[in-house]
């Protein structure tokens, strides 16, 4: 869990020793630093030590919700159970929650490794926003699923 609070934390530290001088030096310190664009290159070149991948996994973020599943059943969805809320049939990766827009990628690193899901149906509004709900073929892998705590990666909106 710690791993994924570090793509957080590196881009903020980062952020904090490029700003620091600002943050602490009084007006007339401000004319004698040098910000001069050779130096501010330098200085930005410390963000450019990420690959193109972990600025990518940098720019997520990370929100700890309920997982829980669910399958193509009248008694756990609606009269059609086989179309979700955006209108698409269910299929393998797709996920339902309240609060992330249809389209929108995510991952469950700690249950899913590197699998994204996409969020394409809707829940009860009693779920709220913090629930995921993911689409299993049949009851029975839903029910084996049962109900998790986990944080999720949702991919820049």
């Amino acid at each position: 869990m710690h791993n994924k609070n570090i793509f957080i934390l590196i881009p903020a530290i980062a952020v904090f020793f490029l700003l620091s001088a600002t943050l602490v030096a009084d007006s007339k310190d401000l004319e004698a630093v040098n910000l001069s664009e050779e130096n501010y290159l330098l200085e930005n070149d410390a963000l450019s030590l990420f690959s193109k991948e972990k600025e990518e996994e940098a720019k997520s973020k990370v929100v700890k919700v309920i997982v829980t599943a669910y399958s193509s059943t009248v008694s756990q969805t609606d009269e059609d159970p086989f179309t979700t809320a955006s209108g698409i049939q269910v299929k393998d990766g797709i996920v339902a929650n309240n609060m992330l827009p249809f389209g929108t990628e995510i991952k469950i690193p700690e249950y899913f490794g590197e699998r994204v899901f996409v969020v394409e149906d809707r829940m009860h509004s009693r779920k709220g926003p913090y629930w995921v709900d993911i689409w299993f073929e049949s009851t029975e892998e839903a029910k084996e699923f049962g109900i998790k705590e986990a944080y999720i990666e949702i991919k820049e909106i």
